[in-house]
């Protein structure tokens, strides 16, 4: 009996285990107003998502601890620089409480998108961030309409077609 159990409760991990590592890499369409928020930045000043409103925004929640978010930060600086003149930008929502990994690692790796610090884990609570990164595409009229959770390799191009399709509209 004891033999089955297990097996069954093995079953059952792989399941569940298996269902939230492919919802993780998914990416989902959405069509919701963004809610909005005040947030600390890197640079001491208060940002309101409400002011980017008009622009395209890349929301990317990320932690110094995530390995697939130190990875991602460069690329998606790039991604940055190559549309910011079209209306788009990235708002990068650093989740940690203590927010001195964060700054040390931007001081090797630094960004020319704003980073913010959602130290109380407010604004995660809002969207739901439940994988790290997590990352929410924002049209011109405040809809998200994109969230992609977690990061792999080559996923900056889905990015990249995305933020093309919006600014495009």
């Amino acid at each position: 009996m004891t033999h089955h159990i297990k097996t069954l409760f093995k079953t059952c991990c792989f399941i569940l285990l298996t269902g939230l590592w492919s919802q993780a890499f998914a990416t989902k369409q959405l069509n919701e107003p963004a809610p909005d928020f005040t947030l600390k930045s890197l640079s001491g000043k208060n940002l309101k998502l409400s002011e980017y409103r008009g622009n395209v925004v890349l929301l990317n929640f990320w932690a110094s601890w995530c390995a697939p978010c130190r990875l991602e930060m460069p690329l998606l600086n790039k991604l940055h620089n190559k549309y910011s003149a079209a209306g788009f930008t990235i708002l990068g929502v650093n989740v940690e409480q203590e927010t001195d990994k964060a700054k040390t690692y931007l001081a090797d790796i630094p960004v020319d998108f704003p980073i913010l610090f959602d130290s109380g884990n407010t604004v995660s609570k809002q969207y739901n961030v439940i994988a790290m990164p997590t990352t929410v595409l924002i049209d011109r009229d405040g809809n998200m309409r994109y969230l992609h959770q977690g990061y792999k390799p080559g996923d900056e191009k889905v990015y990249k077609k995305m933020v093309k399709k919006l600014i495009r509209e």
